[in-house]
């Protein structure tokens, strides 16, 4: 009777080394998705916040918000300006998606701030 080995180390060893520049573009996306969407709960707890008329802690978080979608849009734009440089890239449908969801939140922050705006008036309205 004849014995076979599992070959289970060397399938792990066999798996194609992913290029430098599309690991790039991965851990870039992975930045830009992780911190747009810190950005994304940082404005739910400031509307959170808001409701219940707490505006210092609403701004203290929009503050957050901010720097949290500029760290995103930095590391987006190293990129561009890399290929812009020269630098190629693969196509990659992470960091379209990464870019994709950089926008989307930095809508959903504007509209974020216009929403503690008219709580604001709203709760001033209610008290006067």
């Amino acid at each position: 009777m004849e014995t076979t080995t599992s070959n289970v180390e060397t399938d792990v060893m066999d798996e194609p080394e992913i290029p430098e520049e599309e690991e790039a573009l991965i851990e870039v996306a992975m930045q830009i998705i992780l911190h747009a969407g810190d950005a994304r709960n940082f404005a739910k707890d400031a509307l959170k916040a808001a409701k219940i008329s707490d505006f210092a802690q609403a701004d203290d978080l929009m503050k957050q918000a901010d720097a949290q979608i500029l760290e995103a849009h930095h590391a987006q734009t190293d990129i561009i300006q890399r290929a812009m440089g020269g630098e190629s890239y693969p196509y990659s449908i992470l960091f379209s998606h990464a870019q994709d969801t950089l926008m989307t939140i930095k809508t959903e922050l504007n509209l974020s701030r216009e929403l503690i705006d008219v709580l604001h008036i709203v709760y001033a309205n209610k008290e006067a």
